[in-house]
C-alpha cells in the first residue's frame, strides 16, 4: 500500500478505536435557588379542583408508597431502558402534581384503559383524518422507518408548514401537533399514570417493541393507543423510553450526562422535544465558549425543580422494605 493511503487508513482506524469525549456530568441538585414560575394554567386547573400542588403531591406519593406492586413495575422497566428507576418516579410526580390528581388505586387506570376499546374517536382535526393529513405532500420527505424519526418529521412539519397557516383554503391552529390531531376529547389531553399523550407514544412505538416486545401502535387505531397509555403494564414502557430518549439526545448532542439528575430528565419529560431543546443549548455554549465564558449546564424547569427538591423522601421510595 503507498505512504499516504497507509497513513490516512491507520489514522482512521485510530479515530474509530479512540473513545469519545465523554458528556460532561450535570451534578445533582437544582441550579435555581428558588422554584421556577408554575404555568398558570396548572395554577388554574389546580385551584379549580380545589386542592393544592403540596395536596397532590402526597397523593401520588401515597400511591406510590403503599403499591409495592407498581414500585416492582417501575424497577422493572427501568432496567429493560438502562436508566435509574428514580427517573420514572420523578416524571410520575410531577406530571400528577402540576397536572392532573392521581387515582387512589392503580386499578382504576386498568379498568379507564379497557374502556377506551368501546368508544368512538378519531385522530383528526376539522373533519380531516390524520392519514389523510399525512397524505399531503408536504410530509414526503418524511418516508422513514424508525418511529421516532417518522413522527418527529412530521411534527416538524407542522410546525413550519401548517401550524398558524392557512393552506389550501384550510385554516390550522397555533397549536402543537400533538393538541390538535391527537387529543380528540379535549386540547392538553394526556392520559395514564405517565400522562403520556398520543404522539409521544407513537414516536416511541419502535423502541418499545423492541425492548418490551409490545405490540406497535397505529395512529389509525386510535382506541389502542389509547388504551396504551391508560394500562399501567405497557404505558411505564413509554414513560422509560422517552426518557431514555432525553438522556441520549442531551448526550450526543449537547455533551451533557444528565443521567444523574432526575429533574432534568423530568423537566425534558414535561417539556418534550429534547433534540430540540438539546440543539439550542449546544448553540448557546458554543457561542458562550467562542465569547469566553462558561458553557451553561441544562436548567430544571419547576416541574423538575419540585422533584429535585423532594429527592430524597422520592428514593425513600424505592428503597428495599
Amino acid at each position: 500500500m503507498p505512504i499516504r493511503p497507509l497513513l490516512i487508513a491507520l489514522c482512521l482506524a485510530w479515530l474509530a478505536a479512540a473513545p469519545a469525549v465523554a458528556a460532561t456530568p450535570v451534578p445533582p441538585g437544582n441550579r435555581n435557588a428558588e422554584q421556577p414560575p408554575v404555568p398558570g394554567a396548572s395554577a388554574r386547573r389546580t385551584q379549580a379542583l380545589k386542592t393544592t400542588y403540596e395536596a397532590k403531591y402526597r397523593k401520588i406519593h401515597d400511591l406510590l408508597k403503599n403499591d409495592p406492586a407498581l414500585i416492582g413495575k417501575i424497577r422493572a422497566v427501568a432496567a429493560d431502558y438502562d436508566i435509574a428507576p428514580i427517573h420514572i418516579v420523578g416524571a410520575l410526580v410531577g406530571e400528577h402534581s402540576y397536572n392532573v390528581d392521581a387515582y387512589d388505586r392503580l386499578q382504576t387506570y386498568y379498568v379507564k384503559a379497557v374502556s377506551y376499546l368501546n368508544s368512538r374517536f378519531a385522530f383528526a382535526h376539522g373533519g380531516e383524518d390524520i392519514d389523510d393529513f399525512i397524505a399531503r405532500p408536504q410530509f414526503a420527505g418524511c418516508d422513514m422507518d424508525d418511529s421516532y424519526a417518522l413522527w418527529s418529521c412530521r411534527e416538524a412539519v407542522w410546525e413550519t408548514s401548517f401550524r398558524g397557516r392557512t393552506v389550501e383554503g384550510s385554516a390550522f391552529p397555533d397549536d402543537r401537533f400533538s393538541a390538535v390531531f391527537f387529543q380528540p376529547f379535549y386540547a392538553g389531553q394526556t392520559f395514564g399514570i405517565g400522562q403520556l399523550n398520543p404522539l409521544t407514544a407513537l414516536q416511541m412505538t419502535d423502541r418499545v417493541a423492541e425492548t418490551s416486545k409490545l405490540p406497535k401502535l397505529d395512529h389509525r387505531q386510535p382506541q389502542d393507543v389509547y388504551r396504551t397509555i391508560m394500562d399501567p403494564d405497557m404505558t411505564l414502557a413509554y414513560v422509560a423510553a422517552t426518557l431514555k430518549a432525553a438522556i441520549e439526545a442531551y448526550e450526543e448532542i449537547a455533551g451533557y450526562d444528565i443521567s444523574g439528575n432526575p429533574g432534568i430528565t423530568a423537566t425534558l419529560y414535561n417539556l418534550g422535544n429534547p433534540e430540540a431543546r438539546a440543539r439550542t443549548l449546544a448553540a448557546e455554549n458554543a457561542e458562550r465558549r467562542r465569547t469566553g465564558r462558561r458553557p451553561r449546564l441544562p436548567q430544571e424547569n419547576y416541574y423538575g425543580w419540585l422533584v429535585n427538591d423532594k429527592l430524597e423522601e422520592l428514593e425513600a421510595l424505592l428503597a428495599p422494605s
